[in-house]
């Protein structure tokens, strides 16, 4: 690589990903729940929940905060990693763009802080947390290509999508800003 990320979205399921890291949208609990957390949390197998569960013994006993990142390892998934970030819940009226490009910009410091050279992003807030997905997609779009311009050592952003309309979405996003 010549010192450029390459940003791209898919359409698929986020725990078969072969990439370093792999985002989980969590809750603040860390142990597991619906949608991508609990697809992450099913196909990485127990060791995810033990290390999740220590985490939350020692570091963490507050659960992660709305907007921060922790790393994991992935247990059973083909990534090394498994980096939680909790988005922002617009029902909560958790409504500032900026909480929710905290999750990706801090998600991808922490997979630099591990070693990670790629990592796959699902739609975080997007569905249950209320955000329309075109928001996300210009949030999450925006705050990648700032922090991967500003901070070298990635080569690869993906975002995995598990919709045509969130895949849609990303796609405009990256076609209409340029780098």
């Amino acid at each position: 690589m010549t010192g450029t990320t390459v940003i791209e979205a898919v359409r698929g399921d986020i725990t078969t990903q072969e990439v370093d890291a792999v985002v989980n949208a969590a809750n603040s609990s860390l142990l597991g729940g619906g949608g991508v957390d609990g697809a992450i949390h099913a196909a990485a197998g127990p060791a995810l929940l033990e290390e999740c569960r220590e985490l939350r013994r020692t570091t963490l006993p507050g659960g992660l905060p709305v907007g921060e990142a922790v790393a994991t390892g992935a247990g059973a998934l083909r990534a090394r990693f498994v980096i939680h970030t909790v988005g922002p819940n617009r029902h909560r009226g958790q409504t500032e763009p900026a909480l929710l490009a905290s999750c990706f910009t801090r998600s991808l410091a922490v997979a630099r802080a591990v070693g990670a050279r790629s990592v796959a992003f699902p739609a975080v807030s997007a569905g249950v947390y209320g955000w329309i997905g075109t928001e996300v997609a210009a949030v999450a779009v925006a705050a990648v290509r700032a922090d991967t311009a500003a901070a070298p050592g990635l080569d690869l952003v993906r975002f995995v999508l598990f919709s045509e309309d969130l895949l849609h979405a990303f796609d405009a996003e990256l076609a209409d800003r340029l780098p």
